[in-house]
C-alpha cells in the first residue's frame, strides 16, 4: 500500500495533513509514503491531475488508485483507504 501526498511550500493545510499522515504511519508502518511538492515535482503532479494541495492518493501495490482526498483527511479516512489498498 502506497500513499502519495502532494503539497506546496506555503500551504497551512499541508502542515496539518502531514500530522495526520504521521499518525497513520505510526499505526500502519508498512505503508509507503511519498511526499511531492507540486512546484518541484510538476510533471508528477500534472500526471496525477492534482488541482489543489494538499491532496493524498492511496494506491494498491499494483499502482491502482483506491482513494483520493483533497484537503485535510482524517486518520480514519486514510486508514480505511489503506485497508482498501490491501
Amino acid at each position: 500500500m502506497n500513499l502519495d501526498l502532494y503539497t506546496s511550500a506555503f500551504c497551512d493545510p499541508c502542515i496539518m495533513t502531514r500530522a495526520v499522515i504521521e499518525d497513520v504511519r505510526r499505526l500502519v508502518p508498512a505503508a509507503v509514503v511519498r511526499e511531492m511538492d507540486v512546484a518541484r515535482d510538476e510533471q508528477l503532479a500534472r500526471a496525477a491531475h492534482i488541482r489543489s494541495t494538499p491532496t493524498i492518493i492511496v494506491r494498491s501495490d499494483d499502482g491502482a488508485e483506491v482513494f483520493r482526498a483533497e484537503g485535510i483527511p482524517t486518520v480514519n479516512q486514510v486508514l480505511v483507504a489503506l485497508a482498501k489498498a490491501v
